[in-house]
């Protein structure tokens, strides 16, 4: 006599994190699904290209899509977008654009490159920080106490940008 099957129980869902998470850890899922959409797998060959071919071909050329045989992540087509008359030089260093991007993933990701004549959009440098102020008299006299070298420069790094107080309006009076 052979006993029922038991039907196996249900595994519990595992319990649900309802901690707030930082932007910086959803960035990247969703960066990398528009850039997947537009054909890099990996969106650091956009952000890293002047490491990868050098500031002086970067000057001239910008990566545009990765396009891979169906069903593979190897022997993809590398689209350059190059400015105009750079793009004889740029085939003929195609050989060394196609090792350099490769040494880059660290394995034979790029078969052949592409060239399409665009115009390349440079990445914009963020503006220079304004000098900091000299630390206003009163502040520098409380911060000689500090014996700690570390904090009192950042403290200093402080004070010099806080410069001059804004007043506060409080029931129509400014303290």
């Amino acid at each position: 006599m052979t006993k029922p099957r038991q039907p196996r129980p249900t595994p519990a869902p595992p319990p649900r994190s309802n901690r707030a998470r930082a932007v910086s850890e959803l960035l990247p899922d969703i960066g990398g699904a528009a850039f997947r959409k537009f054909g890099f797998v990996q969106s650091s060959i956009v952000s890293r290209w002047v490491e990868i071919v050098g500031e002086r071909y970067a000057r001239v050329s910008s990566p545009e899509s990765i396009r891979f045989p169906q069903g593979q992540r190897a022997e993809g087509v590398l689209t350059l977008t190059v400015v105009g008359a750079h793009g004889p030089m740029m085939q003929h260093i195609a050989p060394e654009i196609v090792e350099r991007v490769n040494r880059f993933f660290g394995y034979a990701a790029v078969a052949r490159v592409v060239f399409r004549q665009g115009e390349v959009r440079r990445p914009t440098r963020p503006a220079p920080r304004p000098a900091p102020r000299p630390v206003p008299a009163d502040l520098s006299d409380s911060l000689r106490a500090i014996a700690d070298p570390e904090l009192k420069a950042v403290l200093e790094a402080l004070a010099s940008g806080l410069g001059d107080p804004v007043p506060i309006p409080v029931l129509g009076k400014v303290r």
